[in-house]
């Protein structure tokens, strides 16, 4: 005899997602309003690839415009003539108005050039770095009634700052 094993068979089970679909419903677009759609700039740095040497030819270094970000002023040099201003800082702040102000007579008697050089001291903070490349690179000049950002130096290397 064999022996017949009768198995109830069960329902097969729903599931109710109708709560879930609500939720969703709700959620979705609240999320969406409410989510931060950053706009992140970039911004393109000259840096010397690593493990660079120079060659055994002497030869005349190109102009070389630097800015000097110093705790309690801006100094702005090159490799020919040396200093060419010193900025003092208004009270804790640099004066980047006044930055901007000689670079565009740099600028005026440059006009070709394109380069920068931004030299930072260790404790120099990462807005007043910014600010500084920011003063460097444009202005806002109004030209036949409309306002329109002109170039100064918009090719920035960063560095150390000597002590």
């Amino acid at each position: 005899m064999s022996k017949r094993i009768h198995r109830r068979k069960h329902p097969a089970a729903e599931l109710n997602i109708t709560a879930f679909m609500n939720l969703m419903v709700v959620l979705v677009p609240f999320l969406l309003i409410t989510a931060v759609f950053t706009h992140v700039t970039v911004l393109d740095l000259n840096l010397p690839p690593p493990g660079s040497k120079e060659s055994n030819q002497p030869k005349k270094p190109p102009y070389e415009l630097r800015v000097t970000i110093r705790k309690n002023m801006l100094v702005i040099s090159d490799n020919r003539l040396g200093l060419i201003q010193r900025i003092p800082s208004k009270g804790k702040e640099h004066n980047f108005v006044q930055l901007k102000a000689t670079l565009k007579q740099v600028k005026a008697r440059l006009p070709d050039h394109t380069n920068i050089t931004i030299l930072a001291e260790q404790q120099t903070r990462y807005a007043d770095l910014i600010s500084a490349m920011d003063s460097s690179r444009s202005y806002r000049a109004e030209i036949d009634g409309e306002w329109v950002f002109a170039e100064l130096f918009p090719d920035i290397s960063i560095g150390d700052a000597a002590k």
